[in-house]
């Protein structure tokens, strides 16, 4: 009997309302439920990291961020009195050189939109009790409204949240740690600061304080509190007076306090039921990445999940969602637990040594440059993955994202970037000559690929040539974006969907399109 839905996605949050809009816009039916009756009204997340800007673009969305959020151009911290060094997002390599300051509730009703768009709505007020799985569905019990009733659906997504009843159910673990201290957050208007507003400020000092800059002057204030009952505001003051002597608060908004982990789920998934967002990992919000690495795992998992919710490829392809996206939230619930203990040293001495150290680094243009790519989330490549295949690179290789600041000449004679050539539901096939003297070569290869026939995998076939051949239609680029790309002769790039290089080769085109297109469809369709 066939399932009532192909997909449940359980949480309308960030990641929910992202993979929802991504499967449905993929032809995929996708039920997406929430316990709560409303929308956020307010959220604590505010930042939006320059990898995030990315997919927004690739999804036609990014514009209503830019307009609805402040550019965060850097970040500064401070300690004792002294600056000790900025991360400068201008050095990150994207032409999105900035975070968006946006509060998360604002994310979510842009991200609702769009799922609209699509043709999506959010059943509200359902609340999960309940899953069993069998061999080809999976059963879920909601509670909606004081009455329950049962849904079917071939795949169920949890993107529920540190509580998330799905894991739960699940029986998988989140395995980390806890922090001793709770975190406290207000949003405020500063009286009496003089710095830039296009940034965040991180404050070291015996309280730490955190701002991160939100549209129209305000800011969002976090803090770790000096005691459970002490008042926010004189915590906060204590530490940022020294800095500015006259700085107060003003319309004063959302005081919370919070507790904070650095968790991730033992497993992703468990047979027909995947973890994505918070319901997978968590970690310290002193970095920003909690949203923005729930985000990435929609856009990674959306067009792996079409590809088995609609028959056309087995289902081992999920296992690479695990693969790719668990060691980046290993990464992140670290680097934030690390952050999170050189923030609570008391001793003096181990004070002056962390601020020396952090000093150092960002003296350190080698330094300056890594702690820029990873406050823009790009530094994360699946070179390791299961599904990627091919040639290694110096400059751009399998697994790697393909940089959306390398130019192409399209037929128009505009200069356009490649990577808008590859917005596409599907993957992308470059094949890209970069011979010194025009050739026949890719016009051969052209011919092949196209007497081969395109997978179901394969949306569309794109010719790109420094001297562009007579025989077929070739964009043009130049020496200098062959080289960007390290490509000299004759390379195959094809894009996955997410934007990450799935494969590349420099030679044996064919077959090495063929081995990757069985990799991924692992020889069934």
């Amino acid at each position: 009997m066939a399932a009532d839905t192909t997909v449940l996605v359980v949480g309308a949050g960030p990641t929910g309302l992202l993979l929802a809009a991504e499967l449905i816009r993929r032809g995929i039916d996708c039920t997406i439920i929430d316990r709560q009756p409303t929308p956020s009204v307010w959220d604590r997340a505010t930042i939006v990291h320059p990898r995030s800007l990315e997919v927004f673009e690739s999804l036609g969305i990014v514009d209503a961020f830019l307009e609805r959020g402040v550019k965060q151009r850097f970040a500064r911290l401070h300690s004792a009195g002294c600056v000790l060094g900025d991360i400068d997002l201008s050095l990150c390599g994207s032409r999105y050189e900035f975070n968006i300051g946006i509060s998360e509730e604002v994310t979510e009703s842009i991200l609702t939109d769009y799922l609209h768009r699509q043709g999506g709505r959010v059943t509200r007020t359902s609340q999960l009790v309940k899953l069993d799985q069998q061999s080809e569905c999976v059963t879920a019990t909601i509670l909606c409204e004081g009455a329950t009733k049962v849904i079917s659906a071939d795949w169920v997504v949890g993107c529920d949240g540190y509580h998330s009843a799905v894991r739960q159910q699940c029986g998988i673990e989140l395995r980390g740690s806890d922090s001793d201290d709770p975190w406290a957050v207000f949003d405020t208007t500063l009286i009496g600061w003089h710095g830039s507003h296009e940034a965040i400020y991180g404050y070291l000092d015996v309280v730490p304080v955190i701002l991160t800059s939100l549209p129209r002057s305000r800011w969002r204030v976090y803090l770790r509190p000096s005691a459970l009952d002490s008042d926010l505001l004189d915590d906060a003051a204590a530490t940022l007076q020294p800095y500015f002597p006259a700085i107060a608060f003003a319309d004063v908004a959302n005081p919370t306090r919070f507790r904070c982990h650095a968790k991730v789920a033992t497993s992703f998934r468990a047979g027909r039921v995947l973890l994505a967002g918070d319901a997978a990992h968590i970690c310290s919000p002193s970095q920003g990445h909690g949203m923005n690495s729930g985000l990435q795992d929609a856009f990674n998992l959306a067009w792996k999940l079409a590809l088995v919710a609609g028959r056309h490829c087995a289902q081992d392809l999920l296992n690479s969602y695990e693969a790719e996206r668990r060691p980046v939230a290993q990464k992140n619930a670290l680097s934030g637990d690390e952050f999170e203990r050189a923030q609570d040293l008391t001793d003096p001495e181990q004070r002056r040594q962390r601020d020396k150290g952090l000093t150092a680094t960002f003296t350190d243009p080698a330094s300056c440059y890594r702690e820029s790519i990873s406050e823009a989330e790009l530094d994360i490549d699946y070179a390791t993955s299961p599904i990627v295949l091919g040639d290694a690179n110096s400059t751009i290789g399998p697994g790697q994202r393909l940089p959306n600041t390398i130019e192409v000449f399209p037929a128009s004679g505009e200069v356009s970037r490649l990577h808008e050539l590859t917005h596409r539901a599907g993957h992308t096939v470059l094949l890209i000559d970069g011979a010194d003297a025009a050739g026949d070569r890719l016009a051969d290869i052209a011919e092949l690929l196209a007497a081969r026939g395109s997978p179901l995998l394969l949306e569309a076939t794109l010719l790109l040539a420094v001297h562009p051949d007579q025989r077929c239609a070739s964009i043009p680029l130049t020496r200098g974006t062959a080289e960007e790309l390290g490509v000299s002769e004759i390379t195959m790039l094809v894009i996955r969907p997410d934007g990450h290089v799935g494969l590349r080769a420099d030679r044996d085109h064919l077959q090495a399109l063929t081995d990757y297109c069985n990799l991924l469809a692992s020889v069934e369709s």
